[in-house]
């Protein structure tokens, strides 16, 4: 399914249309005067799982969705970013702590979901835990307090799980 909200092409300006390029893919948006092929992939987050103080570093979001709950710390990757350097600096803007990123713990995707979340397993280097912008806590936690019941989306605790079971 092709989003409304782009209506032209990005070369020309040309008007964009849906069709079907092959069968059994989706119908994409093509510019009816250059041809181009308007290609929707998922946008990436990526975070990072690494402890502080003997627990797990989880942040507490200040912004939906999942206001109030926990997760790593993570975002969106920006375009022509690395994945690592995006995660590093997510989480300094996030918790207040400088990483280096030793190693990816997993790649999740869900149907009907639009990001995919890289997560790495990282070191810290540097900083303090605070909260910084769109958290509201910086909490590490021994691995047998990890709030489960108020984890914030299905691919941190399948992240977590598998971090814990690498370990």
């Amino acid at each position: 399914m092709n989003p409304p909200e782009y209506k032209f092409c990005p070369l020309c300006a040309g008007r964009l249309e849906s069709r079907l390029l092959k069968p059994g893919e989706p119908e994409r948006l093509v510019c009816r005067k250059c041809g181009f092929v308007f290609y929707f992939g998922p946008k990436l987050v990526a975070g990072a799982i690494f402890e502080w103080e003997g627990g797990i570093v989880l942040i507490q979001r200040d912004i939906e969705p999942g206001y109030g709950k926990w997760t790593f710390p993570g975002g969106f990757v920006e375009r022509g970013e690395v994945a690592e350097v995006a995660a590093e600096r997510e989480v300094l803007e996030e918790s207040g702590i400088e990483i280096e990123t030793d190693g990816v713990i997993g790649l999740y995707s869900y149907e009907g979901q639009v990001p995919a979340i890289v997560v790495f397993g990282a070191r810290p280097t540097g900083g303090e835990p605070r909260a910084l912008d769109e958290t509201l806590a910086v909490r590490s936690f021994a691995h047998n307090e990890i709030p489960w019941g108020e984890i914030a989306f299905p691919s941190t605790e399948h992240a977590l799980k598998d971090y814990l079971r690498g370990r």
